[in-house]
């Protein structure tokens, strides 16, 4: 066999597939079933049909997928979601409700669709690994360009949110137990924090064998993330416009006396008049200099494609049509959630927020219980979301070196072992990171979102799609 096809049919656990056992099943069979199951399966239903034989038909991996459809969605809602949530009320104020609606939809719809293309071609050749998607279409350096591409995404996400856990974890502390911020307590310090959760809460969690056990841990994610969304609309009926920050609270009764007949207020040392309510009223479209920053933004915020085909693969009962319902809820659900947090965190503070939603709420008050009680839950939300990020790495660094290996309790764990420990080494001795979250955003994220799809669907479905065109319609049940 050439080295070319026994790549190909390396599944992605690593057992070899031989395609021609395939071929047994009748070409009748397999267009009626087709017809009823899933019009557009192609040669993907071939894998699920009895053979002649009544054999059990050898699948994509060496295990049943037995992952529910409810837990598929939330796996898959959950590795949509992320620390982006946090930034899309900013990325409002800097384009306008109506625009960002716009922007909003326009990239959930192609997200939508490369989904769907992924899933096209996915079924056409019988892969499930997005790598082994680009090494059919461009050989080699398809399947390298793949694998880097989600490696890097992946890779990025997962320590913007360990950075998160560095950075808002010591404060959430600290106002819990009212704390002296300038004390040298352990637990005050970010760094020991990200170790311990990434050793206590992570790694356990990252040592799965397969995606669809963390479906609970990422259905209570999304329950996080809903208490936040709930959280940022009850606060903007109880936030006035303008706010007084915290440190103008202390002194608002001598500051009231500088009130003068003519409407003049001194805030923070600042000359507030009745015209500030212009700065309260919400803009459609907004064109400044901030504005270029939205589309990248919401291209990392809908980032999901490398988790889609492992999710596929564990999915109970598999076809594209269902996988796709999977994909078009999972994003139907966190396109309304971006919106609503967007639209009412924005509404509460406009021109006033800043890129990381939360710290404006600390401006007001840091010790509110409720803030507070959010922030831990955003925390938890992005903690639990590491896991389901990690899980495509792996599978891509396994892909990339070690193709041709079986499963292996040792290799799944060292890598995991390996990942963590560096992207942990990144977090700790960053000093800001913030430049290579905006590299990462500004090229994998659109390969593997846009770009990658439609270029691996061009060159493969074509090309397969062809010797089925010739099959005679009379075996084709009308």
């Amino acid at each position: 066999m050439e080295p070319a096809q026994s790549e190909m049919n390396i599944l992605s656990n690593g057992k070899s597939h031989d395609l021609g056992d395939d071929m047994s099943v009748p070409m009748k069979t397999m267009l009626e079933e087709d017809q009823f199951d899933d019009p557009d399966g192609g040669l993907e239903n071939e894998e699920f049909l009895p053979s002649t034989d009544g054999k059990k038909p050898i699948r994509f991996t060496d295990f049943e997928g037995k992952t529910s459809f409810g837990m598929s969605v939330f796996n898959l809602g959950n590795a949509i979601m992320g620390s982006g949530i946090l930034g899309l009320a900013y990325a409002m104020a800097n384009t306008g409700i109506l625009l960002f609606l716009f922007l909003l939809t326009a990239v959930a719809a192609l997200s939508s669709y490369s989904i769907h293309l992924l899933l096209k071609s996915s079924g056409i050749v019988g892969i499930r690994a997005y790598e082994q998607l680009g090494y059919r279409a461009f050989g080699t350096p398809g399947k390298m360009a793949a694998g880097i591409a989600i490696t890097l995404q992946n890779i990025g996400a997962m320590s913007s949110y360990l950075y998160i856990v560095k950075s808002e974890l010591p404060l959430v502390i600290q106002a819990f137990l009212k704390a002296d911020p300038n004390s040298d307590l352990w637990y005050l310090n970010g760094n020991y924090l990200v170790i311990m959760v990434s050793a206590c809460i992570i790694l356990p969690l990252a040592l799965m064998k397969q995606l669809g056990y963390l479906g609970y841990t990422s259905g209570f994610s999304l329950s996080c993330m809903v208490f936040f969304l709930t959280a940022v609309i009850y606060k903007k009926f109880q936030i006035p416009c303008p706010f007084e920050e915290f440190s103008a609270n202390s002194t608002a009764a001598l500051l009231s006396t500088n009130i003068s007949s003519h409407g003049h207020e001194y805030i923070n040392g600042v000359v507030h008049t009745d015209d500030d309510d212009s700065h309260c009223s919400p803009r459609m479209f907004t064109i400044n200099s901030q504005t270029a920053y939205t589309i990248p933004i919401l291209a990392f915020a809908f980032v999901c494609h490398p988790e889609v085909l492992p999710i596929y693969t564990e999915l109970r009962n598999p076809t594209k049509k269902k996988m796709q319902k999977v994909s078009n809820i999972s994003i139907f659900v966190m396109y309304s959630m971006y919106f609503l947090a967007a639209l009412f965190g924005y509404l509460t503070f406009y021109d006033n927020v800043e890129p990381e939603l939360l710290h404006t709420y600390s401006r007001i008050d840091p010790y509110d219980t409720l803030i507070l009680c959010v922030r831990v839950a955003v925390l938890t939300a992005v903690t639990l979301t590491v896991p389901i990020v990690l899980f495509p790495v792996r599978r891509a660094i396994q892909q990339m070196l070690f193709p041709t290996k079986s499963f292996n309790w040792l290799r799944h764990t060292a890598i995991a072992l390996i990942l963590l420990t560096l992207i942990n080494m990144l977090v700790i001795f960053a000093p800001n990171i913030l430049g290579i979250f905006g590299i990462i955003g500004a090229t994998s994220a659109p390969c593997l979102i846009f770009i990658f799809p439609a270029v691996f669907y061009i060159r493969i479905v074509p090309k397969d799609e062809e010797p089925m065109s010739s099959v005679p319609k009379i075996l084709v049940r009308h």
